[in-house]
């Protein structure tokens, strides 16, 4: 129980205190269960090798037996005396086999090694998966935020255009269409606000899920953040790196290696084996009638050849159907490298366009905000209306979570970029991290 409340006062001291990208992600790791799955899969793929081996050492059994014998003997000439005899019989048998050639044994092992080295590939994915879903998670809850503190500070500047145009109603100097033109983007406004707080408890949610607990505040984006060239510059070499270590391609890549292998093991099912074997037998009889008990012991040593040579064409069908496998595991080795181009040269893209859209949204920012500056002095003045005031406070309002947007894309473009190449780890979230503002961990709503 003392330990339970510790690890709740843990928690909640964690979700008051707010947290960073690399914090998500710790919990991500211990709670995901699409992660703890392939874990998993990775422990249970390790028992491939001793399984393989298994049929390349030596093979030993023990038998032993202890039983009562009851014998009735009885001739065909009913003159002869109908004879009975009682004893009991003892046996042990040692015997092992050691494999000398079976090469569908041998390549058994080699597709246990296979599979590891795909259960290993396998593994390095679901954690390059986990830190996407994580990062794509936090910045879809920043987004969230952002969505709405835009949304109730553009319905506290439209209200105070509602109220100033009531006043200038009453006074009139202002008409009654100006009032209903600020009612309605008001009204719209607190729809978008709804909207955007209905979007934000769904991004928790989905956080949640990944993390096993409740979302806690989660630190900002800060003024860090560092807009950056992939180097090297080109993109054909980003996607050549992404054909050949891409962790999708290895994965294929050993999934053809097994099923050529699997080609090559049903085909050994034709070959000759050669085994050494050897046995100790030790047997007893104990006394009959008319006879004396005996022991007997018996060693042999020697080799054993099976040739095998007909099985219904088992055999042969199996080699056609792992032919057939083959083809497929190309084929798919040729869509994952497929997969991995176009994830490259869409991540490489969402950089260098991420990094011109992030300075002409920054531009836009600073001229909407002199446009919104200038649109009230002419509403002042008289040169403006009450509708040009809001539809500057909207596109000054829109350039601000375009801007937000563009950024958190240009972070998860330098991720996935990493990704497609097969090289995304955790010190790729820690650069990221240097980013976020833990002092201003945004407050859960």
């Amino acid at each position: 129980m003392t330990r339970t409340l510790f690890a709740l006062a843990i928690t909640v001291s964690a979700a008051a205190s707010g947290a960073d990208l690399i914090d998500v992600f710790r919990q991500a790791q211990s709670a995901d269960t699409t992660y703890a799955s392939a874990r998993a899969a990775w422990a249970a793929a390790q028992e491939r090798i001793p399984q393989g081996r298994a049929g390349l050492l030596p093979l030993a059994s023990l038998t032993a037996s202890a039983q009562h014998n009851d014998q009735s003997f009885r001739f065909r000439d009913s003159s002869a005396p109908r004879t009975n005899s009682n004893f009991n019989s003892t046996g042990l048998s040692v015997s092992v086999t050691q494999p000398l050639y079976r090469r569908e044994s041998a390549v058994v092992y080699e597709q246990a090694l296979t599979q590891v080295e795909q259960a290993d590939a396998q593994l390095a994915a679901a954690a390059q998966d986990l830190i996407l879903r994580v990062s794509q998670a936090y910045f879809d809850v920043l987004l969230a935020h952002d969505s709405v503190a835009f949304a109730e500070a553009q319905k506290v500047a439209i209200g105070q255009q509602l109220e100033q145009a009531k006043r200038n109603f009453e006074v009139g100097v202002a008409t009654i269409t100006d009032t209903h033109e600020a009612q309605a983007r008001f009204d719209l406004t607190t729809s978008l606000e709804i909207t955007a707080r209905n979007d934000l408890e769904l991004r928790k949610r989905a956080l949640e899920q990944i993390i096993g607990r409740g979302a806690p505040p989660l630190a900002p984006l800060g003024a860090a953040l560092v807009l950056r060239e992939p180097r090297p510059a080109q993109m054909d070499t980003w996607v050549d790196l992404a054909q050949k270590t891409n962790l999708q391609v290895r994965v294929a890549f050993t999934a053809l290696t097994f099923a050529s292998q699997e080609i090559e093991r049903n085909r050994a099912q034709h070959l000759p084996t050669l085994d050494a074997f050897a046995s100790f037998t030790e047997s007893g009889l104990g006394t009959q009638t008319g006879n004396l008990g005996t022991d007997t012991r018996n060693t042999v040593v020697g080799v054993q050849v099976a040739l095998p040579l007909y099985q219904g064409g088992a055999v042969n069908s199996r080699v056609r159907e792992a032919i057939a496998n083959q083809d497929r595991a190309r084929k798919d080795l040729e869509g994952a490298r497929r997969a991995a181009e176009f994830n490259a040269r869409q991540s490489f893209l969402g950089i260098t366009n991420g990094i011109a859209q992030v300075r002409a949204l920054e531009a836009a920012l600073v001229s909407t905000q002199s446009q919104l500056a200038s649109t009230q002095l002419g509403q002042q003045v008289g040169v403006r209306t009450q509708v040009d005031v809001l539809n500057a406070q909207q596109q000054l309002f829109s350039a601000r979570r375009d801007l937000a947007q563009s950024k958190y894309n240009y972070i998860l473009s330098l991720l996935r970029l990493e990704a497609a190449i097969g090289e995304l780890t955790e010190n790729d979230l820690l650069a990221v991290n240097e980013w976020l503002d833990r002092a201003a961990a945004l407050t859960s709503r």
